[in-house]
């Protein structure tokens, strides 16, 4: 038996490290306020000398640094010499290993993507790395319809409930991913041989959609429809069909689709964008758009330019970038905005795509997206200029808390490291060898 002082030395033990979660806990809820940085709010000016007030998750205030309205007892954090901007939004990431439909059938609306997605995956921290902190997973293009996507805020976690990012007052926690062109077509099987095919079996399954809405709507009650439900919340303006599509022709069936059956609509990739802006502008619809500093990949995205935001934007189009990781590697997505601008599209414009433009295109641009009161705190703090090759993101921030910081080694690791980052020698939440 344990002798009674080494029983009370344990008591005191256990009550100092109760005392220490306590106050951890507490300093968590207490107000922080950085100083000194150039601020990009993207709701308004640059801020030169400003301030950004953040406590509970939310962010209080931003301004110049004499403007702000700080609490008392706030935290002060020097951020001179760095820049501060609202944390990245990507709208169209495989990040987490995810999964979506099978070779069972071309259409599949009622398969969710939150049932194929690893959260310990590495691809979780290589984009925290890359100052990502809102993403949009979605599953493949070889299906006209892969499923639903997922809305991820990437905060510390370890189970998809701990990441999930839902409207408010909602279950509905992303879109509908769709796609057109060659990558859901096949010789032979249920799939699709043609586009004008691909077109017909998306138009056929939307109608019986609005039949099985109409049904609900009578007051029937139908034999529960996974997919259908999925749809109805499509038609009902619940969930945005974010489409794959590349080609100029392709692009125009799918802003038919939308406006024949009323859903709203994100074209992704849309590499003959730059063909038809006038045309999507004129359609309302936004565009998601990747840039590739190297040529190859498919035949019909072999006139994706760098010029390709420009003219969207110049059309008015309202334009976001995405990484598509493993495309594009999260670590790297503001080499994407920059491109942009090497090809001349407007500077406040391209910061905007990875940052408003993206909470937009998801419906959530009422809390993430910009840096005003009220807004979930997610934000970065980056060495330099957002778009300069030579800038690097020191650290990541989700609603108040750090997710990334380059000073750590292990998540430098991240940062620095090969696609597989961890080799086992290494311990973190997100470790892929746990």
């Amino acid at each position: 038996m344990l002798s009674k002082q080494i029983r009370q030395a344990l008591l005191i033990a256990v009550g100092v490290l109760g005392l220490l979660a306590a106050d951890t806990a507490q300093a968590q809820d207490d107000p922080h306020v950085f100083r000194g940085a150039t601020i990009y709010p993207m709701s308004g000016d640059v801020i030169d000398n400003g301030a950004l007030v953040i406590q509970n998750g939310e962010i209080l205030d931003v301004g110049s640094v004499d403007a702000v309205d700080v609490p008392r007892g706030a935290v002060e954090i020097d951020a001179s010499d760095q820049v501060i901007m609202p944390g990245l939004i990507d709208t169209h990431s495989h990040i987490g290993g995810v999964s979506g439909g099978d070779g069972s059938s071309p259409l599949h609306p009622g398969v969710r993507t939150i049932d194929g997605i690893n959260v310990r995956n590495s691809g979780m921290m290589r984009a925290r790395a890359g100052g990502i902190t809102t993403v949009n997973v979605l599953s493949g293009s070889g299906h006209l319809m892969s499923g639903q996507t997922t809305h991820l805020k990437l905060r510390e976690g370890t189970t998809i409930d701990d990441l999930l990012l839902c409207y408010e007052d909602s279950d509905v926690c992303g879109g509908m991913k769709m796609a057109n062109g060659t990558n859901p077509q096949r010789d032979s099987g249920s799939f699709p041989g043609t586009r004008a095919k691909s077109a017909a079996e998306a138009r056929a399954l939307f109608t019986q959609a609005e039949a099985y809405r109409e049904r609900l709507e009578a007051g029937e009650s139908p034999d529960r429809d996974l997919g259908m439900e999925g749809l109805v919340e499509v038609l009902n303006g619940e969930r945005i069909v974010h489409f794959h599509t590349h080609r100029h022709d392709d692009i125009m069936t799918a802003i038919r689709l939308s406006e024949e059956f009323g859903f709203e609509l994100v074209l992704h990739h849309v590499s003959e964008g730059w063909r038809v802006a006038d045309e999507i502008a004129e359609a309302g619809v936004p565009t998601s758009i990747i840039t590739l500093d190297s040529p190859g990949g498919k035949h019909e995205a072999a006139k994706l330019y760098f010029k390709n935001g420009r003219v969207l934007d110049e059309a008015g189009v309202n334009v976001s970038y995405h990484t598509d990781d493993p495309i594009t590697d999260s670590r790297v997505f503001l080499r994407s905005p920059a491109m942009g601008v090497r090809a001349g599209m407007d500077r406040t414009a391209a910061l905007e795509s990875v940052t408003i433009e993206g909470a937009r295109q998801l419906g959530l641009e009422d809390r993430i997206g910009s840096l005003e009161a009220g807004k979930d705190a997610d934000f970065i703090l980056l060495s330099g200029d957002p778009l300069s090759t030579y800038t690097r993101i020191n650290e990541t921030w989700v609603e108040g808390a750090r997710v990334f910081d380059r000073s750590n080694p292990d998540d430098n690791a991240y940062f620095t490291g090969g696609y597989r980052i961890f080799d086992g020698t290494m311990h973190h939440v997100h470790d892929i060898n746990e």
